[in-house]
């Protein structure tokens, strides 16, 4: 069975790589250079988490609900 995962990811200028984060999975916290690199260690991190969350018996989200929003400010 397949499964899919929402990765957010953000730029960090200081490090000079993007952060990525998976909201079903809030133990996974990488990063990569590229955004390619990104998602790559993202889905490792995922599968690894998966195998952990199985091998301890835990639940296994089979998917999340994230929303990309946008919230208009006014200048200041």
């Amino acid at each position: 069975m397949e499964r899919e995962y929402a990765v957010v990811l953000e730029f960090d200028p200081e490090a000079g790589a993007y952060a990525a984060l998976v909201p079903a999975l809030p133990e996974i916290a990488t990063s990569g250079v590229t955004v390619e690199e990104a998602l790559a260690n993202a889905r490792e991190a995922i599968e690894l988490a998966l195998e952990v969350r199985t091998a301890e018996g835990e639940k296994i989200p089979l998917s999340d609900d994230v929303r990309h929003v946008k919230v208009a400010i006014p200048a200041a």
